[in-house]
């Protein structure tokens, strides 16, 4: 463990390795007060926002999502994280590499920017966990891993399917994402799998679809580990879109559907995904204007997190 006795650990960790206390009410707040840095020298995971917005199709808001998630974290980033029997943050080296910068006033740029923010951090040799935003943010973030690591094998939660049909052309849209990475081979349907569905879209492109009905009659574990036998030894990118939850887990998002998962549901889902090959990861769709208490900033923190273990156990 890092046993620095300096508050604002942002600013003033000297080791990108270690857990230490710091009080949770005050202070810088990374995410898990982890170094603001731009320096990418000798690090393993990039923790990155991107506060982009306006593609969403019902309540905007979630560009504060990046914002909301890391005050959250700070309640949780004095100790390992629970129930992982080791702490992530002494086998990665891991930065907050602060938010995509990109102009809102050209919105046709702002999926170049997306994809070029990551595409400088994969080419550095980072890992990178991606906290948003709308889901959008995911199709550039996809087009980036898949020219790292080649076609990918699609881990996705959420309410809503993503592959609303877009023949015309490329929408900038939160629910075309996955109809164009599958169309362009960014994803492999065969080897993903879509968890938590309970809207309706009767093509679902070859992906398995596992939703929200039949996540709640089955255990966590046999959710797992069907996800595992379907993505195999594949590159792996995990998307979560906090809707997934459902609204009374995670109110503060902007398009709420009643029938999802509990938070421990899907938490014990992640941690059952141990051994997959991951190499991409985003948090995405947390709007904390519809939010109470924190609960969904919190729990977003929360599964950010479990991706982080489930990335460091590779």
């Amino acid at each position: 463990m890092d046993h620095s006795p300096s508050n604002d650990q942002a600013f003033t960790r000297e080791s990108l390795y270690g857990t230490a206390a710091e009080p949770t009410y005050a202070g810088v707040t990374s995410f898990m007060r982890r170094r603001y840095s731009r320096d990418l020298t000798g690090v393993d995971l990039v923790i990155s926002g991107v506060p982009f917005d306006t593609a969403t199709s019902n309540r905007p808001g979630s560009r504060f999502g990046p914002r909301a998630i890391r005050a959250a974290s700070v309640q949780m980033a004095w100790a390992r994280h629970y129930p992982w029997e080791f702490d992530p943050f002494e086998r990665l080296a891991c930065v907050d590499y602060g938010d995509c910068l990109f102009d809102h006033g050209r919105p046709e740029s702002v999926p170049a920017s997306i994809q070029a923010h990551a595409e400088q951090i994969l080419e550095a040799g980072c890992g990178l966990l991606t906290l948003g935003g709308d889901h959008f943010i995911s199709y550039p973030l996809l087009k980036a891993h898949a020219r790292r690591h080649g076609p990918l094998a699609l881990i996705h939660f959420d309410a809503h399917s993503d592959t609303w049909p877009d023949p015309e052309h490329e929408r900038i849209d939160h629910g075309t994402m996955f109809y164009h990475a599958a169309r362009q081979g960014l994803v492999d349907p065969a080897c993903s799998v879509q968890v938590g569905l309970r809207t309706t879209n009767d093509d679902v492109m070859g992906f398995q679809v596992l939703d929200a009905r039949e996540v709640n009659r089955s255990s966590p574990e046999t959710i797992a580990e069907r996800i595992r036998a379907r993505v195999g030894q594949q590159p792996v990118y995990l998307t979560f879109d906090i809707d997934c939850l459902d609204p009374a887990f995670a109110p503060g998002t902007g398009t709420p559907v009643c029938g999802g998962l509990s938070t421990h549901q899907a938490l014990e889902i992640l941690r059952g995904l141990r051994g997959i090959n991951l190499v991409g990861m985003d948090l995405v769709e947390v709007a904390p204007a519809y939010d109470s208490a924190e609960i969904t900033a919190l729990a977003g923190a929360t599964l950010a997190m479990e991706m982080i273990c489930l990335y460091a156990a590779r």
